[in-house]
């Protein structure tokens, strides 16, 4: 039985993520598949075609709507059907190689995935949540590391490993919920899922490990199973997608995902911002805050959030904050401002809270919203630009080679 409050989670469990078995089965999961793909699969386990639409609703039902992790819990369908689908399929969460909780409250995770290659330990990615009085945030990864080599944040010194299907995108927002006790109890008569008043994952952010728009069709599909209302229901403005600014993709988000667009900027001119965020050289900030103007369905009511991460004498400056005006000047905005949060290596010092302040006023009275995020799980590594795997990338020739084995 669920019981709507946060499971105790040990500060580790797992001494090294390379000792830990890999225990999943090598079935494929129904998690992550839409109804067409629910349908083929029933389909391929002889359901009729007469049934199918009743079969495909009540498998959703149980999966994304009340969170069922066995198919005997499936009271709606047949014991027969029930064992067929056993036999052929999994509804398996990552696996959780270590789980801590922070003094504050946030608690992390790192996930390992299944591995493609018999022998080796799957990729592994870490996933965020941050509880707050009246509403809990999710932090998700779309891809196990990241390409574009962010000088401010850990994610970067790795290498990308490979993009996260949108099973093991939909697959992370579900163990959350079973962690956090955030299902329906199964035993209740409604069966639509917890009403918003109830909810521990109030808000899902594609900012943890990973560039979303790298991961555009397996992001898409993603957010399409979790804001479908029949299920999960977390709508579309309850999604952010954060971005270094990959501009191509940008109006394809607005109009194909619909979410809610968060871009890490953190400079104000190009110098700058080619140092700290490469993907700069690319595509410049003339040419993002064009794609910002013309992201569909910006408005007051849907506004871009500009990440800023503050950093010691780089880019804090009083001067720094009237260009951030200016730049930003008629795109309904709000400028999240992000205290530097150190990790071994890094080459940066967090700004003074004093000068962040300073800072903030400035954009405040210029008419942006600008909040100073409160760094949270800072103990545990788990503050923004804090996230980091041990994964490492297998080459195609290492990949041939294993699997010849």
């Amino acid at each position: 039985m669920n019981t709507h409050e946060p499971t105790s989670a040990p500060s580790i469990s797992g001494e090294n993520g390379d000792k830990l078995p890999d225990t999943g089965t090598l079935k494929p999961t129904l998690i992550g598949l839409d109804h067409d793909q629910l349908g083929a699969a029933l389909a391929s386990i002889d359901v009729k075609d007469k049934q199918l639409r009743m079969r495909i609703n009540q498998l959703w039902n149980g999966l994304y709507a009340r969170g069922l992790t066995k198919f005997d819990d499936l009271h709606t369908i047949s014991k027969d059907l029930r064992r067929k689908l056993a036999e052929h399929y999994t509804i398996e969460r990552p696996q959780i190689v270590t789980e801590q909780l922070s003094n504050d409250g946030t608690r992390k995770w790192l996930l390992r995935f299944k591995s493609d290659i018999p022998g080796k330990p799957g990729p592994e990615a870490e996933m965020v949540y941050i509880p707050e009085e009246t509403r809990g945030t999710l932090c998700i990864s779309s891809q196990v590391g990241c390409t574009l080599n962010c000088r401010f944040c850990h994610t970067g010194t790795m290498p990308l490993v490979r993009n996260l299907t949108a099973q093991e995108i939909v697959g992370q927002v579900m163990l959350a919920r079973d962690r956090l006790g955030d299902w329906p109890l199964l035993e209740a008569d409604d069966k639509s899922g917890l009403p918003d008043s109830r909810r521990m994952i109030t808000r899902l952010v594609l900012m943890g490990m990973g560039e979303p728009l790298y991961n555009f069709d397996h992001v898409k599909k993603a957010a399409s199973i979790l804001s479908d209302d029949a299920g999960i229901n977390l709508s579309h403005r309850r999604i952010t997608l954060s971005t270094a600014g990959v501009v191509p993709q940008m109006q394809r988000a607005g109009a194909e995902i619909g979410c809610m667009l968060a871009v890490s900027l953190h400079a104000t001119n190009d110098k700058l911002r080619d140092e700290l965020v490469p993907i700069n050289r690319k595509y410049p900030l003339q040419e993002l805050m064009q794609a910002c103007r013309d992201y569909p369905g910006l408005s007051n009511a849907r506004r871009i959030t500009f990440e800023y991460v503050m950093l010691d004498g780089i880019n804090d400056s009083i001067e720094d904050a009237k260009t951030l005006v200016q730049l930003l000047k008629g795109i309904p905005a709000k400028i999240n401002l992000i205290p530097f949060n150190p990790w071994p290596g890094s080459p940066y010092q967090c700004s003074d809270w004093a000068q962040i302040e300073r800072f903030a006023d400035l954009i405040n009275e210029a008419g942006y919203a600008s909040p100073i995020r409160r760094p949270r799980g800072r103990d545990i590594m788990a503050a923004c630009g804090q996230l980091k795997s041990a994964s490492e990338r297998v080459s195609n020739r290492e990949r041939k080679a294993l699997l010849e084995e």
